[in-house]
């Protein structure tokens, strides 16, 4: 009977833990619907007395990517903004033959009357936070535009998001992100819908009531100042822009996000790049809790609440492991559930505890209707996105709790970088992209075993208890079952 407290004990922790993120959830809903009333004039940039105008620099991080780089050179040579007070670093740390033929295309450029240099390390030493600092030393910019290789931003870009710096409180600008590639692929859309769920509720339900948020590492800017001021990029952690958002933010500086300017990107359409991606993301959030968690604890400038949604906002990709520990556990209760009578009114309270999905299904109806709008069609729609989105997120949840794992330990690794592939539609092929990991790793075995696993759970459903079944939990295996399958055979089958 030891055996079986244990596993109620965490299995019960989980469920609790589950319910008090979704209930967070709930309340930044609340703190976004609220925003959404309030109306605000957006300032505009006075280009009438050139003095004026602020220095801008871009920053291009980039590492090996052939795919992309000509598009991105161009797309960033379109943005409108007086030339004499605009300046572009190509951060290029690659290896490959992309080195030479950016500099062919920036020789080009410079040849319009571009500022636009090619700066290069001896080493990768800080990966994407090193090459950001190393270009800061020259950088002519009173404010630093940041763009990742994969990312378009429009031709106005700057002259709606400068103007709000003339708050000189305010230290960094960022901007939702959009995709080119939406409706690319089932991997694509789950993606898509995970993002707008962080850049519609997460991000303005922070923002809006002077919460911590994130600058994400791209689409965004800073003011020069607020970067030196919090202690300048670190490369010690795999999410470098959660971890300088943080410090800044506990040094006053206050963060605007502006939902209605979105800059384009490209998805991963691979599911070794989605893996990849996933994984730094989710390690680098573990980190900069280890990291951050006490001084956001025992800082005197914010207020309990603050300190609240930041842990909370720190421990996001730590509910991976929640999420695993239930899946994983929950077989085993089924069975201890019609074994042992005496604990029929723990498992109704249990039941309880299904709420924590009715609140994540009524958080992301809110902002799936901000991007595809309302209506009962829609409505259908969105719960088939709904429970893809969850079984193909719970079929990363191994991949994650490792992720986590690693985090909260301190396991370092390298900053592995994610493959772009210049895809737009179905007419694209990603199939000869060097860069595509070709070995799929253990995790990818353990994962089919899961899917194994929850086929069996499912099979039980109809095994258990005298009354001819037990079918409670049979839904979530049935997703369990779908989403690990589906990691699995995808990462064993899409490859070049």
């Amino acid at each position: 009977m030891v055996l079986e407290y244990i596993i109620i004990t965490l299995y019960t922790i989980s469920l609790v833990l589950i319910l008090l993120y979704a209930i967070a959830q709930l309340n930044l809903l609340i703190n976004y619907l609220k925003a959404q009333k309030k109306k605000e004039n957006a300032p505009m940039l006075d280009l009438s007395d050139i003095n004026k105008v602020p220095y801008v620099t871009i920053q291009l991080p980039v590492y090996n990517e052939l795919y992309v780089m000509e598009r991105l050179l161009n797309n960033i040579a379109l943005l409108e903004y007086p030339r004499e007070k605009l300046e572009i670093q190509v951060l290029d740390d690659s290896t490959d033959e992309s080195v030479e033929s950016t500099a062919i295309q920036i020789e080009e450029l410079q040849k319009t009357g571009l500022d636009i240099q090619h700066i290069r390390r001896e080493n990768r030493q800080g990966f994407k936070a090193g090459a950001l600092k190393e270009g800061l030393k020259t950088a002519k910019g009173e404010f630093i535009a940041i763009f990742d290789a994969d990312f378009l931003p429009k031709k106005n870009w700057l002259l709606e998001t400068v103007p709000y710096f003339k708050d000189p409180k305010i230290g960094v600008v960022q901007t939702r992100w959009g995709h080119i590639n939406r409706n690319y692929s089932t991997l694509t859309k789950i993606q898509a819908f995970a993002l707008d769920a962080h850049f519609t509720l997460e991000q303005v339900g922070r923002n809006s009531q002077g919460h911590f948020i994130n600058f994400n590492g791209t689409a965004g800017i800073w003011r020069k100042e607020c970067i030196y001021d919090a202690g300048n990029w670190e490369g010690d952690t795999l999410t470098e822009d959660l971890d300088l958002s943080y410090r800044a933010q506990l040094k006053n500086w206050k963060f605007k996000y502006l939902e209605n300017v979105v800059t384009p990107a490209e998805l991963p359409v691979v599911i070794s790049a989605a893996r990849s991606q996933q994984f730094r993301w989710n390690k680098g959030g573990a980190e900069n809790f280890q990291k951050m968690l006490k001084r956001i604890i025992t800082s005197p400038n914010i207020s309990f609440k603050t300190k609240l949604h930041g842990t909370l906002h720190l421990l996001n990709s730590s509910m991976f492991t929640c999420i695993f520990l239930v899946a994983v556990l929950s077989i085993p209760m089924l069975y201890i559930k019609n074994e042992y009578a005496h604990l029929k009114i723990y498992f109704l309270v249990m039941s309880f505890f299904i709420v924590s999905t009715f609140i994540f299904f009524i958080c992301y109806w809110f902002m799936y209707k901000r991007t595809y709008g309302g209506g009962f069609w829609n409505f259908i729609k969105y719960i088939g996105a709904f429970f893809a989105f969850f079984s193909i997120a719970m079929g990363f949840s191994l991949h994650n709790t490792i992720a986590v794992l690693e985090g909260h330990l301190g396991k370092k690794s390298e900053f592995v970088r994610t493959p772009k592939f210049n895809i737009k539609s179905l007419k694209d092929s990603w199939k000869n992209n060097k860069y595509i990991r070709k070995r799929p790793s253990l995790h990818v075995i353990i994962e089919g075993l899961l899917a194994l696993y929850f086929a069996f759970g499912m099979y039980s459903a109809f095994t258990v208890g005298d009354q001819g079944g037990d079918f409670g939990l049979f839904p979530f295996h049935l997703m369990l079952f779908v989403g690990f399958g589906y990691v699995f055979f995808k990462s064993i089958f899409s490859k070049a």
